[in-house]
């Protein structure tokens, strides 16, 4: 349907996803850490270097400079004067879910919001500079109203005890991030039941929606083959709602550089475009813009910024998403039944696996964790790194034996709607490392069932497996050496140089 409301709607959102295996262009030191301080100075030069729309501020599971907009505005009011947040650029914070961890930050995350707001209007700016933000894990409509209850508590709450003259604006929109399978495939319903509360509470519709589709988490929890098809058949339901209730669906995709977290790098383009088409907002990660060179990057973010703006939603029939979805939970069920088996041998890499944030532990009161099958498991950056540094890309896992199993209908309506999957595989294919492998899969049979993997999509796909370039076989030396050392500062190490090597941590 048509599109046209009265504000901008950011193409390009950067956030603090911790995947990067270079300096930040930003930074005077050569450290590739950023703490919550320096955030800051990234949120400033993320706007007026690489011209991003928009920065999310991430208050879930990890530490947030509450200051932000003071900071911002005070350091740098000529560039937001001429830019001003709210209209022309937009900072988006993401909320802590308080259904799935400890919610200490929330309260000051509203806080913020509102205490922004006073600040923007004595320095003259006409617009609030946050309005929105979002939920992730998103499991009901109920949840995102919610949120926006309590946020309207706590701005007529300081707007009658804190305020002198003042009322602060009550209503927030919220974004639902939609994280898993099922929730994906649900979206509308969930958005259904919203408009209908939304409707209910304020007496009118919202003039439209954003709605989040994660990437790395769905494949961390259930594999890659499953996760893409999450995305694709999710982006065109929505569309789907869109007409249906004749309101204007911008969705968002959290991809990050590796193809098992979405594919999007300032190499792969066109190829993210054709993968998920109907996208209006995409992520670019931390490695997409410290591990490519400046200007690189720059043009990557103007074609992406370019292609999106056209980008329209693609048309599969009910009888294709059912197919897909078949195919997909055939997958994850492969997928499930080897990653059980490896969690066990990960955990040294896991636990050697370097930081580039201020993130919580999964330690004490503030343990913060997805997990999968009962395990608890690390974040998806390094889950995909870790199996990356042994000689494994995870997209792999489960992928090539479901591939296998399909029959030619099955097998026909999957490639029409994955353009790349040859291509996807034989790039992947210049990770593998074979030597480690063996070494891993000598007391393990669920390393086995991955070398299968691999040799299914080979025969199918009919790629080699052959390291390819310098940094591949430079890559693949250190896998052999990563599964044989047993001290954790050494695997630091070796996981940094193969991180610099593929140009993403993971």
């Amino acid at each position: 349907m048509a599109e046209k409301i009265s504000r901008k709607i950011p193409n390009i959102m950067a956030t603090q996803h911790p995947d990067n295996a270079g300096v930040p262009f930003f930074k005077q030191d050569n450290d590739p850490f950023v703490s919550a301080y320096n955030e800051i100075d990234e949120a400033f030069n993320n706007f007026s270097e690489l011209d991003a729309d928009e920065y999310m501020w991430d208050w879930e599971g990890k530490h947030a400079d509450a200051a932000v907009i003071d900071r911002l505005y005070s350091e740098d009011y000529e560039y937001f004067k001429d830019n001003p947040l709210g209209s022309d650029k937009f900072l988006t914070f993401r909320f802590p879910n308080i259904w799935e961890e400890k919610g200490y930050s929330l309260m000051q995350a509203m806080t913020t919001i509102l205490s922004a707001e006073d600040f923007a209007k004595d320095l003259g700016f006409s617009q609030r500079p946050l309005f929105e933000a979002i939920l992730p894990m998103t499991k009901s409509a109920a949840q995102l109203e919610k949120m926006a209850d309590k946020y309207s508590a706590l701005a007529r709450f300081k707007s009658e005890e804190f305020t002198d003259g003042y009322k602060n604006d009550p209503l927030i929109q919220m974004i639902p991030l939609f994280e898993g399978f099922q929730s994906q495939l649900n979206a509308s319903d969930i958005l259904d039941d919203y408009l209908k509360m939304h409707q209910e509470h304020l007496h009118e519709r919202p003039e439209y929606l954003r709605v989040f589709l994660a990437g790395s988490d769905s494949a961390l929890s259930n594999g890659f083959m499953n996760s893409i098809i999450g995305n694709k058949v999710a982006l065109t339901k929505l569309a789907e709602f869109s007409d249906r209730e004749q309101i204007p669906v911008f969705p968002i995709a959290g991809t990050g550089s590796t193809i098992f977290r979405g594919g999007l790098s300032p190499k792969r383009i066109t190829r993210y475009l054709e993968e998920f088409p109907g996208l209006k907002t995409a992520t670019i990660q931390s490695a997409f813009r410290y591990d490519y060179p400046l200007a690189e990057v720059k043009k990557a973010i103007n074609d992406l910024r370019t292609g999106l703006q056209k980008s329209q939603a693609a048309d599969i029939s009910d009888e294709d998403k059912q197919i897909l979805v078949n195919v997909a939970e055939k997958s994850a069920n492969y997928y499930h039944h080897t990653i059980d088996q490896l969690i066990k041998d990960l955990q040294p890499v896991f636990d050697a696996f370097p930081k580039r944030r201020d993130r919580r532990q999964h330690v004490g009161i503030l343990a913060y964790s997805r997990q999968v099958d009962g395990y608890k498991m690390p974040r998806a950056i390094t889950f995909t790194g870790s199996l990356y540094s042994v000689g494994l890309p995870p997209e792999f896992i489960g992928f090539g034996r479901a591939l296998v199993s399909l029959n030619a209908k099955e097998l026909g309506v999957f490639v029409k709607h994955y353009p790349n999957l040859k291509k996807d595989f034989t790039e992947l294919a210049g990770w593998i490392n074979f030597d480690a492998l063996k070494t891993l899969s000598e007391n393990n049979p669920g390393w086995k069932e991955a070398i299968e993997d691999i040799d299914d999509l080979r025969a199918i796909l009919q790629f080699q497996t052959d390291h390819s370039t310098e940094q591949q076989e430079e890559h693949g030396r250190l896998a052999s050496d990563l599964v044989k050392v047993s001290d954790p500062d050494t695997k630091t190490m070796i996981i940094e140089k193969q991180a610099r090597l593929r140009k993403f941590l993971g």
